[in-house]
C-alpha cells in the first residue's frame, strides 16, 4: 500500500488466485497454447509469402492478422508464464507497464482496423468480382495496411498517456495478470469518470468504427450469395468468407465486452477472463480457422509438407 500523495513506480501484478500446483497446471496449458500460437500464425505467415497461389489481397491480409497475432499474444503471455512461475506477486516497473499497456492496445486497434478492411475485401471478391483485381491492387492493399497500422498505434498514444498521468496512492497491487486500464483506474486516487468517458468514446470509436462496414460488407455478401441459383456456387461464395466471419464474431464480441461500456473498472474475475480470450484464445484459434476452413491454405499447407518430406528425403 502507498503513503497519500505519493505514485506508484512500480506495480504488482496480483496473476491467477490459487495454489501453486493450480499454477503450474496453468503454466503448462497457457505454454501450450502460446507454442501452437506461435507455429500455427508463423506457419500462415510462410506459406503466404512462399506459395504464389496465395499472393492475393486475402492472403496478403491473412499475413498480416498472423503477425498481429503473434504480436498481442507475445505482449501479453511471457510475462503471465513468468508470473505463474513465481511464488510470490509479480513485480513490473511503470515504464515496463506503461510499454505493456500501449502495445498491446494499440495492436489490437490496428488488428480491428485490419478486420474491417478484409470485411470490405470480401465484399469487392463476392460482390463485385470483375473489378475485383482492379480495385484490389496491391497499391490498395500496401495502402490499407499501412493505414491500418500507423492508425492503431498513433490512436493509443493519448489514451495511455491519460491513464499514466493519475496518481496511484491507492495501491500498487494490480488485479490481473497484465498492466489492465481497468484495474490500474482502481488505483488511482484522481476523480477518472471523465477519462473512463473518453475511453470509452474511444472504444467505441475503434470497435464500431470497424464493425459498421464489416456488417454492411457482410449485409451485401449474403443478399448476393442467397441470389446465386446453385447450391455448390452459395457454399463456394460463402467458404470465401466463412473463415474471416468466425474470426470477427470471436474477436469482436470479446472487446465488446471487454472495452465498450462507460465504467471501464468492473471486476477483476470478469476482466480476467475476458483478457484471457483475446490475448491467448483468439490467437490460438485463429491458424485453425483460417486452415481448416480454407482449401487453398490447406492445399498449400499440404504441398509445403509434402515438398519438405522430399527435401528431408533426398538429403538422407
Amino acid at each position: 500500500m502507498l503513503q497519500n500523495h505519493s505514485s506508484a513506480t512500480e506495480f504488482y501484478l496480483l496473476g491467477f488466485p490459487g495454489s501453486e500446483e493450480l499454477h503450474h497446471i496453468l503454466f503448462a496449458v497457457f505454454f501450450f497454447f502460446y507454442l501452437v500460437t506461435l507455429m500455427g500464425n508463423t506457419v500462415i505467415i510462410v506459406i503466404v509469402c512462399v506459395d504464389k497461389r496465395l499472393h492475393s489481397p486475402m492472403y496478403f491480409f491473412l499475413g498480416h492478422l498472423s503477425v498481429l497475432e503473434i504480436l498481442i499474444t507475445t505482449i501479453i503471455v511471457p510475462v503471465m508464464l513468468w508470473g505463474l512461475l513465481l511464488p510470490g506477486m509479480q513485480t513490473m516497473s511503470l515504464t515496463a507497464c506503461i510499454a505493456q499497456l500501449f502495445l498491446y492496445l494499440a495492436v489490437g486497434t490496428t488488428e480491428f482496423a485490419l478486420l474491417g478492411a478484409m470485411a470490405v475485401d470480401r465484399y469487392v471478391a463476392v460482390c463485385n468480382p470483375l473489378r475485383y483485381n482492379i480495385i484490389m491492387n496491391s497499391r490498395t492493399c500496401n495502402f490499407v495496411v499501412i493505414v491500418s497500422w500507423v492508425f492503431g498505434f498513433l490512436f493509443q498514444i493519448w489514451p495511455v498517456y491519460a491513464t499514466f498521468q493519475l496518481t496511484y496512492c491507492k495501491s500498487n497491487v494490480v488485479n490481473n495478470f497484465f498492466c489492465d486500464r481497468g484495474q490500474l483506474l482502481k488505483l488511482s486516487c484522481n476523480n477518472t469518470l471523465f477519462t473512463e468517458f473518453i475511453l470509452f468514446l474511444m472504444a467505441v470509436f475503434v470497435l464500431f468504427g470497424s464493425l459498421i462496414p464489416t456488417i454492411v460488407s457482410y449485409t451485401y455478401i449474403i443478399s448476393t450469395i442467397l441470389k446465386i441459383p446453385s447450391a455448390s456456387g452459395r457454399r463456394k461464395a460463402f467458404s470465401t468468407c466463412a473463415s474471416h466471419f468466425t474470426c470477427v464474431v470471436i474477436g469482436y464480441g470479446s472487446c465488446l465486452f471487454l472495452y465498450v461500456k462507460p465504467k471501464q473498472t468492473q471486476a477483476a474475475e470478469y476482466n480476467r477472463v475476458v483478457s484471457l480470450m483475446v490475448s491467448v484464445v483468439t490467437p490460438f484459434l485463429n491458424p485453425f480457422i483460417f486452415t481448416l476452413r480454407n482449401d487453398k491454405v490447406l492445399e498449400a499447407l499440404r504441398d509445403g509438407v509434402k515438398h519438405c518430406s522430399q527435401l528431408s528425403g533426398t538429403s538422407l
